[in-house]
């Protein structure tokens, strides 16, 4: 395994004492259990490990990694297709297609991704062999407990017969791993009290009574001007009364929840990553298991009850040893105990202008890996167009059967109207706004 050219690929210099320790401790005939905080780097920590199990020519899937979450799997698939060349890798979820899973299923891949639910249809439709898995990797096991799908792990679990390494990984620790993981000796590494892991984030609060909180909120976000935000909420209906609010302000966001569509929620995502919104409205299922890069500032709009919940919707930013700033917007009576002793007021006393919008824009393109194109295709192809440079082109993402641009929003006319005109490789494209 060539680390130096696995971080090349990642577009980093180094591992991190996390992670190097997880790589120096680590044995393959025993199980290993990593404890460490949202936005540490784990995703990368355990797919440098499957790196060693895996079997050239090996027929059958090898390694099952179960994720609570659908972004999660797809964010594991990125990251494992970066660490692994010359593997197949598949991701399956609820909300895709079963029957593009099952045809991709045919021809068994090394590593399969996916959501308990799924991987149990799977399972049970016989689409692929269990008992061939030799390892299994359980990804934010906490959240999947927390999210109910023990019966589903522990009916998988009962047909991977061929199983002979376990792995598993959690933001939080537990006193008592369930028996159906079959977890036994693992090696342990526990960041979790580890003060280089601790985020570093500075806490403040904005106290506000109930008629006049999303009028704080909304100067807050005037204050914070070009930041990048998430704001949280307990309840869908917060974030689209949030919404609606921006909207009026005609201001870019986005939302993000369970009752979205998953290529809605999928985008909402990808337009945040590559800068086309600076603002994502979300339950708490942005909370975790997302990679989410450089984010500024973290707002409650409304607390959650439990503390672990406050502490992973907190690790969305500071990642990776940055830093971050916590807002917390309290009413006069609000008392929750898990909160830091001393917060400093934000003072919202002054009247700010609206935060300017992104210079980005995001374009669809309705061609993707499965078409033979590629970013360098999507680039070149932008650059020839008269008025368009190189800075004007952003962030760029290839799906299999489409792709999305970030340009700057000052040339996205130029680029729409050659939208039914040109060809990239000799395919006719349409080009969109998303």
């Amino acid at each position: 395994m060539q680390i130096e050219s696995i971080l090349k690929r990642l577009a980093i210099s180094s591992l991190n004492e996390m992670q190097q320790e997880v790589l120096d401790r680590y044995k393959m005939d025993q199980d290993f259990v990593l404890l460490s905080p949202t936005g540490t780097g784990k995703t990368l920590a355990f797919s440098l490990l499957i790196a060693q199990k895996l079997q050239a020519n090996y027929q059958g899937v090898q390694c099952l990694i179960i994720v609570p979450t659908r972004e999660l799997a797809l964010q594991i698939e990125q990251v494992l297709k970066k660490v692994m060349q010359g593997f197949k890798i598949t991701c399956c979820y609820g909300g895709h297609s079963t029957k593009i899973e099952r045809n991709t299923l045919k021809e068994a891949p090394a590593i399969l991704i996916g959501t308990p639910g799924r991987i149990a249809h799977h399972i049970e439709a016989g689409n692929f062999e269990a008992a061939k898995v030799h390892t299994l990797v359980m990804d934010e096991f906490d959240k999947s407990l927390e999210l109910g799908f023990q019966d589903q792990i522990s009916m998988i679990t009962a047909y991977l017969r061929g199983l002979n390494h376990r792995i598993l990984t959690s933001a939080t620790n537990m006193e008592e791993l369930p028996a159906f993981t079959g977890v036994s000796n693992p090696i342990y590494v526990n960041y979790l009290n580890q003060a280089q892991s601790a985020p570093k984030i500075t806490y403040k609060k904005v106290t506000s009574p109930v008629h006049l909180k999303l009028k704080s909120l909304l100067n807050l976000l005037c204050k914070l001007g070009g930041q990048k935000v998430i704001i949280f909420c307990n309840h869908r209906d917060a974030v689209d009364h949030i919404s609606e609010l921006l909207e009026d302000r005609e201001l870019i966001h986005d939302t993000f929840h369970g009752g979205l569509e998953q290529i809605d929620r999928e985008l909402a995502l990808l337009k945040f990553r590559n800068k086309s919104n600076q603002i994502l409205i979300t339950t708490d299922l942005a909370a975790r298991g997302l990679d989410i890069p450089e984010v500024d500032a973290i707002i409650h709009y409304q607390l959650p009850t439990r503390e672990d919940a406050f502490i992973h919707r907190n690790g969305r930013t500071a990642r990776m040893e940055a830093k971050g700033t916590v807002y917390l917007l309290l009413k006069p009576e609000d008392d929750f105990a898990y909160l830091p002793e001393e917060v400093q007021e934000e003072d919202l006393t002054e009247t700010y202008p609206l935060p300017a919008n992104t210079p980005y824009t995001t374009l669809y393109f309705n061609a993707g890996k499965k078409d033979k194109i590629n970013k360098i295709d999507i680039v070149g192809y932008l650059l020839n167009l008269a008025g368009i440079q190189k800075e004007d082109v952003g962030v760029i993402e290839i799906k299999d059967h489409e792709a999305y641009a970030a340009v700057d929003r000052k040339v996205a006319a130029i680029v729409l109207k050659r939208s039914t005109l040109d060809k990239i490789k000799g395919r006719k494209i349409k080009i969109q706004r998303t």
